[in-house]
C-alpha cells in the first residue's frame, strides 16, 4: 500500500497534537491540584462530585439558619431571665404589702414601684431581636407585640412559631410567642381559683388550694357559705348544696377532688368562692396587686380582705414565674438541639467534602511521573517526526 507523503505528514501532526493536548491537561491538572477538570473527564466521578457539592451547600445553609436561630433564641433567653428578675421583684413587694405593719402611704408607695415593674415588662415584652424584628410577636415580629390600653395591657401578636430547618429532617422554632410568655397563664393555683366574697364580714384568709383527685374535679363553680362561724356548706354553681361540715380555723375544706385551708374566723354569711382557673396575663396580675393596695386596712377584717387579695395574687406571681422557667427551658432545649445538629452537620460535612476530594483532586505523584512521560513521549515523536520529513528519493540521486 502506497502512503502519500501528505498522509504522512498529517498524521504525524494529528499525532503530536494529540500529545500536546495530552501533556497540556495533565499540566493543568498540576497547576490546580485538580484531577477532573471538565466533566467529560470522569463523567460518573463528575456527577457525584456534583451530588455531594449540593449536600454541603444545604449544610452550609442549614448552619447558617441555625446561627440565625441561635442569636435569636439568646436574645430570647436574656429577655426571659429579665422577665423572672421583674417578677420575683413584684413578688417581694406584694409579700411586703401584705405585712400588717405597712402603712397606707407604704402601700401607696410600693403601688408606684409596682406601677413601674409593670412598665418594665411592657418594654421587655416590646423587645428587639439583633435584626430588629420583635422577638415575641409570633410570627407578627414586624409588630409590638404589646400595647397599654384602657383595659390593661393587650396582645397584638399572634401564637405561630417561625421553624427553622437546621438539618436534613430537623427544625427548631427560633422563637416563643407573647402570648405563651405573658398572656396564657392559669391564674389561682393553676387548677381553680378561691376567692373570698367582698362582702365578707368575717377574718378568713384563704391559703393554698390543691387537686386531690382530678378523677374527682368537674371544672364547676362553688360556693363555699358559713351558716355560722363553726359550720359551713357548699353549694353548686345552681345552689344545691352538694357538701356540708365543721369548720376549726386551719382546717382543710374538700370536696369534688379539691382541698383548701382557712386561717381565722369566718362569720356567718361569709363566701368564698371557688371556680376553674382562666388564662390571665402578668399584667393583669400586677394590677390586681396595685388595685388590692387602695383598700383602707382599719381592723382584722379589712386586712383579711388585703390578705385574701394578695395571697391570690403571690399564686398567680409565682405560676407566672413557673411559666417563664418553662419556657426558657424550651429555649435552653432548642438552644442545645442547634449545637448538636452543628456538630452532626459538621461531620457530615467533613464526609462529603472527604469524598469530593477523593473524586476530584489529584494525586501529583502519579500524575508528575505521567508528565514526565507524556512529555518524553511528545519529544520523541517530534523529532521523529523531523527526521521522517526529511527522508526523500532525491537525496538518493
Amino acid at each position: 500500500m502506497r502512503v502519500s507523503t501528505l498522509s504522512s505528514f498529517l498524521q504525524g501532526v494529528r499525532l503530536m497534537q494529540s500529545l500536546q493536548a495530552s501533556v497540556e491537561q495533565t499540566q493543568e491538572q498540576v497547576a490546580t491540584g485538580r484531577r477532573i477538570l471538565r466533566p467529560s473527564d470522569d463523567p460518573i466521578a463528575a456527577a457525584r462530585s456534583v451530588g455531594f457539592k449540593e449536600t454541603l451547600s444545604r449544610l452550609e445553609q442549614f448552619d447558617r439558619n441555625g446561627d440565625a436561630a441561635k442569636s435569636r433564641l439568646t436574645f430570647e433567653e436574656a429577655a426571659l431571665n429579665t422577665v423572672n428578675n421583674v417578677l420575683q421583684r413584684v413578688r417581694e413587694l406584694a409579700l411586703r404589702a401584705n405585712n400588717a405593719t405597712e402603712t397606707r402611704d407604704s402601700r401607696v408607695q410600693i403601688g408606684v414601684e409596682l406601677r413601674e415593674q409593670k412598665a418594665d415588662l411592657v418594654q421587655i415584652a416590646n423587645q428587639k431581636d439583633g435584626n430588629g424584628r420583635f422577638l415575641f410577636g409570633g410570627t407578627l415580629d414586624g409588630t409590638a407585640p404589646v400595647s397599654p390600653g384602657a383595659g390593661g395591657v393587650v396582645y397584638n401578636g399572634d401564637q405561630g412559631q417561625r421553624l427553622i430547618q437546621i438539618g436534613p429532617s430537623r427544625y427548631v422554632a427560633d422563637g416563643d410567642s407573647g402570648a405563651d410568655v405573658f398572656f396564657n397563664i392559669r391564674n389561682g393555683n393553676g387548677v381553680f381559683r378561691t376567692t373570698a366574697a367582698a362582702s365578707n364580714v368575717g377574718t378568713g384568709v384563704l391559703e393554698l388550694g390543691s387537686l386531690v383527685d382530678p378523677t374527682a374535679w368537674d371544672k364547676g363553680q362553688y360556693t363555699v357559705r358559713f351558716i355560722d362561724s363553726a359550720n359551713y356548706e357548699v353549694l353548686d354553681s345552681t345552689a344545691t348544696v352538694i357538701a356540708s361540715g365543721p369548720f376549726q380555723s386551719d382546717e382543710s375544706i374538700s370536696f369534688r377532688g379539691i382541698t383548701f385551708a382557712l386561717n381565722g374566723q369566718p362569720e356567718a354569711g361569709d363566701e368564698f368562692l371557688v371556680e376553674p382557673s382562666r388564662y390571665q396575663s402578668m399584667f393583669a396580675t400586677i394590677d390586681n396587686v396595685i388595685a388590692t393596695l387602695d383598700t383602707a386596712v382599719s381592723d382584722d377584717i379589712t386586712q383579711a380582705v388585703l390578705s385574701n387579695e394578695i395571697n391570690t395574687s403571690i399564686q398567680e406571681i409565682d405560676l407566672a414565674i413557673a411559666n417563664v422557667s418553662d419556657v426558657r427551658t424550651q429555649v435552653g432545649t432548642r438552644l442545645t438541639a442547634i449545637e448538636s445538629q452543628a456538630d452532626s452537620n459538621g461531620a457530615a460535612a467533613l464526609l462529603a467534602q472527604q469524598t469530593v476530594s477523593e473524586l476530584e483532586d489529584l494525586d501529583y505523584a502519579e500524575a508528575l511521573s505521567r508528565l514526565t512521560l507524556q512529555s518524553s513521549v511528545l519529544e520523541a515523536a517530534q523529532q521523529s517526526f523531523v527526521i521522517t520529513q526529511r527522508l526523500s528519493l532525491f537525496q538518493f540521486l
